[in-house]
C-alpha cells in the first residue's frame, strides 16, 4: 500500500510578515495570498521490515533507521525527521515499517512556503496512513507547531494554511495562535486576468529566511518605530488587495503591490539588494507597474504584475538578469491525500 499527498505552494499578495510573532500577538495580523499549481509531495510506502527509510528526493538525500527511533533531526531530512518524531509521540508507535519520500516543484529557500507546505504534505500522507482525525485548520496548526515549537524554525503563519485550504485567502492572525481563514469568492474573469498579467520570476538566488526573520522579530520586541510602522501599512495593503481583487480593480494591483515592496523594505535589512533593486527598476521601466520579493525576501522568487500586454516587454528586459520565469496557475485546492 502508498499512501500519497500534495499541498500547494503559494504566492503572498499583500501582507506579508504580519503573520509573524510577536507582531500579530500584539497588533494582529492579515495577509492575502493565493496558492498556485506548483506542489510539495509526499508518498509513504509500507514496508516488511521494522525500518523507516527517509528520503528527501530534491536534496538526494535518504537515511535508514530502526522502526520508531527517535531521529535527531538535522540537516535536509529535519522535516522529515521532525514529522516522523512529533507524529509517533502523538500518535503512538507505528505498527509497520515504512518508506517516507518527499520532493517539492520549487527550490528550498525561493520564497513561496516550501517548507512549510512540505510538513503539510507529510502530515497529509501520514494523516491518510493512520486515519488520524485532523480537520484543515487542526493539520496546519499542528505544521505550525512541529516546525515553530519542536524545530524551532523561524518563520510566520500563513504557508501551513495556505497549503492546507488551497484558494485565494484572506487570513487574520491575532495571539494565542488564532487564525482565521477567510476564502476569497472572486470573479473567475478578475483571476483569469490576474494570472496573465502576473510575472512569477526565479532570482536564481536561494536565501536563508532565518536570520531576515528573526530581524523583523527583533525590531518588533525593541519597538523600533519605523519596522513596526511599516508592517502597519503592509497589513492595511492586504486589505487594500482584498477590496481590488473584490470589486475587479485589477488596474490597482501593481500599485497596491508597489506600495507593499516599498513598505517591506523598511521591516529589516537585507530583505532587498541592489541586484533585486536592478531587477524592479527594470522590470517597472518595461511595463510592470509593481511587484514584490516573495517570502521573507533577499532572494528567490519576485512576481511583476503587468497590465495589457506589457508582460512580453518585462520577460525581454529581464532576460539578462541570469533568472527564470516559471509559469503556473491559480488552484482552488489544499492539501489533497489518498492511497492506491
Amino acid at each position: 500500500m502508498i499512501y500519497r499527498s500534495k499541498a500547494p505552494l503559494r504566492i503572498g499578495l499583500a501582507g506579508g510578515g504580519t503573520d509573524v510573532s510577536p507582531y500579530c500577538d500584539l497588533y494582529g495580523g492579515a495577509i492575502l495570498n493565493a496558492t498556485i499549481s506548483l506542489y510539495a509531495h509526499a508518498s509513504i510506502e509500507i514496508l516488511n521490515e521494522p525500518v523507516m527509510v527517509l528520503e528527501a528526493i530534491d536534496q538526494v538525500q535518504r537515511e535508514t533507521y530502526p522502526l520508531n527511533a527517535d531521529i535527531t533531526p538535522e540537516g535536509p531530512l529535519a522535516l522529515l525527521s521532525g514529522a516522523v518524531n512529533c507524529i509517533r509521540k502523538d500518535y503512538g508507535n507505528f505498527q509497520t515499517g515504512f518508506h517516507l519520500s518527499t520532493y517539492v516543484d520549487a527550490p528550498a529557500g525561493s520564497g513561496l512556503g516550501t517548507s512549510s507546505t512540505l510538513m503539510v504534505a507529510i502530515i497529509g500522507a501520514f494523516a491518510e496512513m493512520l486515519s488520524l482525525p485532523l480537520g484543515d485548520y487542526d493539520t496546519a496548526h499542528y505544521a505550525y507547531e512541529i516546525e515553530r515549537s519542536y524545530l524551532k524554525l523561524a518563520g510566520g503563519r500563513q504557508d501551513q494554511y495556505a497549503a492546507t485550504f488551497g484558494g485565494v485567502n484572506y487570513m487574520e492572525f491575532y495571539e494565542n495562535d488564532k487564525v482565521i481563514v477567510n476564502p476569497l469568492r472572486i470573479r473567475s474573469k478578475y483571476l483569469h486576468e490576474l494570472e496573465h498579467n502576473l510575472l512569477l520570476y526565479f532570482t536564481s538566488n536561494t536565501r536563508e529566511s532565518a536570520a531576515i526573520i528573526k530581524e523583523q522579530v527583533k525590531n518588533v520586541e525593541t519597538q523600533n518605530t519605523a519596522s513596526i510602522d511599516a508592517m502597519h501599512q503592509l497589513k492595511e495593503q492586504a486589505r487594500m488587495m482584498k477590496e481590488a481583487l473584490l470589486k475587479g480593480r485589477l488596474d490597482d494591483i501593481g500599485h497596491i503591490l508597489d506600495y507593499g515592496f516599498n513598505q517591506k523594505r523598511k521591516m529589516a535589512n537585507n530583505i532587498s539588494n541592489q541586484q533585486i533593486e536592478k531587477m524592479y527598476d527594470a522590470a517597472k521601466a518595461a511595463g510592470a507597474t509593481g511587484g514584490k520579493i516573495s517570502g521573507a525576501g533577499g532572494g528567490g522568487f519576485m512576481i511583476f504584475y503587468c497590465p495589457g500586454n506589457t508582460r512580453h516587454d518585462v520577460v525581454k528586459a529581464l532576460q539578462s538578469f541570469g533568472g527564470n520565469f516559471k509559469p503556473f496557475g491559480f488552484t482552488t485546492e489544499g492539501l489533497t491525500s489518498w492511497n492506491v
